[in-house]
């Protein structure tokens, strides 16, 4: 079973299931599935790209070892992203001190992740830069929901189960971050607000 249609809930239900019994195949499809989803998160929270990395190996360390508390019938995606949200809270509370010391001034465009176009036109290229700034001055948990909505494209109901969070929040938090965005940006637009 490829990585493209791993993202069907039958399918990674499926292979979630042969994870489960040993498939070392079926582990492997849903890591290469859900890699860059995790980085992300992880990345948006503690803003190092080594951090992230780590997060990404322990979030699919602890899911080959608790995949029997997966209960089917839920969103895969949603539990998944839980577990890497609170092995990150967990460890930005455990290295607060040198979080801020080491942190990284890179936003997460200036980060190497596969399948990410390359604008060719210069116009573009500063506006994404702009965009990227903008983003990363969001307060936490807004540039969280944000990132899960516009670049892991979950919708509010997956973005709340994986926060732990209510829908309303999660709704809410989006509200402000759109706001923000757009008053961040409005000067680079050329349009008032």
């Amino acid at each position: 079973m490829d990585a493209e249609r791993a993202g069907d809930p039958g399918n990674i239900e499926s292979l979630v299931r042969a994870a489960r019994d040993g498939d070392r195949d079926a582990f492997m499809t849903i890591v290469a599935t859900y890699q860059q989803k995790v980085f992300m998160i992880a990345y948006s929270v503690l803003r190092d790209r080594e951090d992230a990395l780590d997060i990404v190996q322990e979030t699919f360390l602890r899911f080959y070892r608790k995949a029997d508390l997966y209960k089917e019938g839920n969103s895969f995606q949603g539990w998944l992203l839980r577990i890497a949200k609170n092995l990150c809270v967990d460890h930005y509370r455990k290295n607060t001190r040198r979080r801020r010391e080491l942190e990284s001034p890179k936003s997460l465009d200036e980060i190497q992740i596969p399948a990410s176009p390359d604008p060719t036109v210069s116009g573009a290229c500063e506006m994404r830069d702009v965009t990227a700034r903008c983003i990363d001055r969001l307060a936490g948990r807004q540039r969280l929901v944000f990132v899960l909505r516009h670049v892991d494209e979950l919708q509010f109901n997956e973005i709340s189960e994986a926060m732990n969070i209510s829908l309303g929040t999660a709704k809410s938090l989006h509200f402000k971050a759109v706001r923000n965005l757009r008053k961040w940006l409005t000067p680079y637009m050329g349009t008032q607000s």
